[in-house]
């Protein structure tokens, strides 16, 4: 089964219709990527199955369950993390106060101590600057203190929006590693990323939106090597 199904979603702003009744699947367990230019409707498809955007027509199910018209925080404590686009970490709060409003959702004490020590293991420099406050990390300090704080929520699946933008080639690097150890201690993932080229080397399939629609999907190794997505997305 999947885990998360998009049927037919169309959304507008005002007049504007922003997607184009797509529809999409992610399984458990894969990563799957979500790219397109810039307008296409990548974050607005990701606000949407959060519960921050009320699709027109459509549905979206979570693990078999209708979600169209949750709330945003109710979705978040069924399993569903987002990381949004520019970070928004809380600036004038701690590292560790950032991280433990995460685990808002969950009553636990314990285990969210222990998902504390987790994401301690996945981010070192966290640890490290776990009293410092939020708005005087670097950018890419910011992008690993936002995914952890998603996974301090404990999520069966995370939607990550942008992660590696503006972020200088090193942290770049360490974000996508970081994305395929979520992966692999068995969090499935939604990636919407403008690094066509990043998102694709770690994705399992990938989905191709222009302008509102979905134009091409399939194994993102066969992607990467397809003609009119190099020259397109890949700079090739």
């Amino acid at each position: 089964m999947s885990m998360l199904e998009i049927k037919d979603l169309e959304v507008y702003y005002g007049v504007i219709q922003a997607i184009k009744g797509i529809s999409f699947t992610v399984n458990e367990g894969e990563v799957i990527a979500l790219i397109g230019a810039n307008g296409a409707g990548k974050t607005t498809t990701l606000q949407t199955i959060t519960g921050m955007l009320s699709p027109k027509k459509g549905s979206i199910l979570f693990e078999g369950t209708d979600i169209t018209k949750v709330p945003g925080h109710k979705i978040v404590s069924m399993g569903m993390a987002h990381v949004p686009e520019g970070r928004r970490v809380f600036a004038e709060l701690s590292v560790l106060e950032n991280l433990k409003l995460g685990a808002y959702t969950r009553k636990d004490k314990q285990e969210v101590a222990e998902s504390l020590e987790r994401v301690y293991k996945s981010f070192p420099r966290l640890k490290e600057r776990k009293n410092q406050l939020a708005g005087t990390l670097s950018g890419g300090e910011q992008q690993m203190l936002a995914m952890g704080r998603a996974l301090m929520s404990k999520p069966r699946i995370i939607l990550m929006d942008e992660p590696s933008m503006g972020l200088s080639p090193i942290f770049v690097e360490e974000i996508f590693n970081i994305i395929q150890e979520i992966s692999a201690s068995g969090t499935t993932v939604l990636l919407v990323e403008q690094n066509a080229k990043k998102a694709l080397s770690i994705a399992d399939r990938a989905y191709v939106l222009e302008t509102g629609k979905i134009v091409l999907s399939g194994d993102a190794k066969e992607l990467m090597n397809n003609e009119s997505i190099k020259k397109a997305y890949l700079g090739e």
